[in-house]
């Protein structure tokens, strides 16, 4: 159920800024607003997330999680499309149990040749072998983080958690005032990974 979508010829960092403070997202090559989705004939209020990077703290949880992975090596970089990525998501796509895109260029840009957004991939890896993956736009002020997205044997060290803890991290060390991690959906619990994320939430404003 799309309110509103726009396909941007150009976009700046504060231009998407201010997108995502009025709970619009990435969509492909497109930016959407709504206010509800409909699955199966149902329909399910959204709520949009925002995190407060100012006020972002680590919770007991957190802090296990970022010990649990602490063997794992990050990196960061902008967004190239790898074969690397493609394989690892392949694997990850076979055995998700939700409505997924069957790549991430397909996730990604839905056909299109390229998109206007200034995008990040955080790479996780042990030793050399690419485990997981975290993809986010960058605005001047804020990021919003895109997608998710791992090889299914690193499963036990929640990874897809830890890539939103990672991008908030990261982006709070640039000196970002926010992290818009999408939203979730009353009802809905296959997005309730995001609450244990998220120190402030709020609709569209």
């Amino acid at each position: 159920m799309l309110q509103d979508i726009h396909i941007p010829h150009s976009l700046s960092g504060r231009e998407l800024d201010l997108y995502l403070a009025h709970g619009w997202y990435r969509m492909g090559p497109a930016i959407f607003t709504t206010q509800a989705i409909t699955l199966d004939g149902i329909v399910y209020p959204v709520q949009w997330l925002r995190i407060n990077l100012a006020k972002f703290a680590l919770t007991t949880g957190l802090r296990k999680l970022m010990k649990r992975n602490r063997r794992f090596t990050v990196s960061v970089r902008p967004l190239e499309i790898t074969e690397e990525m493609e394989e690892m998501y392949s694997r990850y796509y076979a055995l998700v149990d939700f409505e997924a895109s069957p790549s991430v260029a397909d996730f990604m840009l839905c056909g299109a040749l390229q998109a206007v957004f200034d995008s990040y991939v955080v790479e996780l890896r042990h030793h050399e072998k690419l485990i997981a993956a975290g993809i986010y736009d960058q605005g001047e002020k804020s990021i919003a983080g895109i997608m998710n997205f791992y090889d299914p044997e690193y499963a036990r060290f929640s990874p897809g958690r830890y890539m939103m803890l990672l991008k908030a991290l990261l982006a709070a060390e640039a000196g970002m005032e926010f992290y818009y991690p999408g939203y979730i959906a009353d009802g809905l619990s296959k997005f309730d990974y995001k609450k244990g994320i998220v120190a402030r939430s709020n609709g569209n404003v």
